[in-house]
């Protein structure tokens, strides 16, 4: 079993209190639907573009946001496809999500299988490595350094196990921050994949928070800190793992880390909510009001960027005249945008 080593420092103590003060003013606020629903679908554009370009993808947001809408772009189809297969995952971890259990083995295998399709050979996709790895800097003109070397891939298997056992056992003693935080760290250290561990280890703690309810209304951004300063993101790291892995690792500095990006994070989100939400005064006509039905239907929206009255049958498991006076319903409300006409008909969100 994993037993994580680390203390919490007054400067890690401090940052989660303040965390803490965030959320609770995140989640009473007041925020019109479509604005949280444009918030929701821009972060999951950030965490595409950001958590791609972290691995060296070039492409610059503008043009995520073109991939994730279908639509051409001039670069590399690695890139491209690097994109497409993160916002796969995306939407794949966002139906993962409503299971509410424990995070699984089987759902980590099925993120990277996605994470890494088409762009690593069949038989490694969503398989753990079956061979060492070594982590390596390249210092130019054809010159070397090790930044890290992994477990051995015979202990892989066990180690993830140990891992997942440790986050099962914590819930209740352990912050979900210090949770997230060392499963991210272990993860990357474990180093399971033969390439795409850092995309699924940010897959995985993004899944954890959710299911731990520290999501801040689907609006926090990790990838961002991490990639404002990639070369502290990878050293923050380093720093914990040293240049072998070690069972008896010390987490403490890599936590400091996480906990002060997180927190950045989180003002961010705040000052969004707020510069929407109850820190602008909001007319009586403004007031839109949801049921369930509607917000089960905005939620899918946020996340694929578009609805059919066929996706609506399938989520609420109504006729589909019942699905089609729904999303008609959302579009009186200003909420949604009809696109195209018959049977090839769609709804994204309306602008404002």
């Amino acid at each position: 079993m994993l037993v994580p080593k680390y203390n919490i420092t007054p400067l890690i103590l401090s940052r989660i209190a303040e965390i803490a003060e965030i959320k609770a003013a995140v989640e009473r606020s007041r925020v019109l639907p479509l604005n949280e629903a444009q918030l929701r679908r821009q972060a999951i554009l950030r965490m595409a573009h950001t958590s791609t370009s972290i691995e060296g993808n070039k492409l610059v947001q503008f043009e995520v946001g073109k991939v994730l809408e279908g639509k051409s772009v001039r670069a590399p189809q690695k890139d491209i496809l690097e994109v497409e297969n993160y916002y796969n995952a995306l939407k794949t971890l966002d139906e993962m999500v409503k299971k509410h259990g424990d995070i699984t083995k089987e759902e980590i295998l099925s993120l990277h299988k996605i994470v890494t399709s088409g762009l690593v050979e069949k038989e490694k996709a969503g398989k753990f490595r079956p061979a060492d790895v070594y982590v390596l800097d390249d210092l130019g003109g054809g010159r070397e350094m090790l930044r890290f070397k992994a477990p051995p891939a015979s202990h892989v298997g066990k180690l993830v196990d140990d891992l997942l056992g440790w986050l099962k056992e914590s819930k209740k003693d352990i912050h979900p921050i210090i949770r997230a935080g060392i499963l991210h760290l272990q993860f990357v250290s474990i180093h399971p994949f033969t390439d795409g561990n850092g995309r699924v280890a940010r897959l995985l703690t993004q899944m954890q928070l959710y299911r731990d309810k520290w999501d801040f209304r689907k609006i926090l951004v990790l990838e961002d800190y991490y990639n404002r300063d990639r070369m502290s993101y990878y050293n923050a790291e380093n720093m914990a793992q040293g240049k072998n892995y070690q069972k008896d690792m010390d987490f403490t500095a890599w936590l400091e880390y996480f906990t002060t990006g997180f927190l950045v994070e989180a003002r961010k989100v705040l000052e969004q909510i707020q510069s929407i939400g109850f820190g602008k005064a909001q007319k009586k006509s403004e007031q839109i009001f949801l049921d369930r039905d509607e917000i089960q239907v905005m939620d899918f929206l946020t996340t694929t960027g578009a609805v059919t009255s066929e996706d609506v049958v399938d989520i609420l498991r109504v006729a589909k005249r019942t699905a089609q006076l729904k999303l008609q319903n959302l579009t009186n409300k200003g909420l949604l945008k009809l696109n195209g006409k018959g049977p090839s008909s769609f709804y994204t969100l309306a602008k404002r």
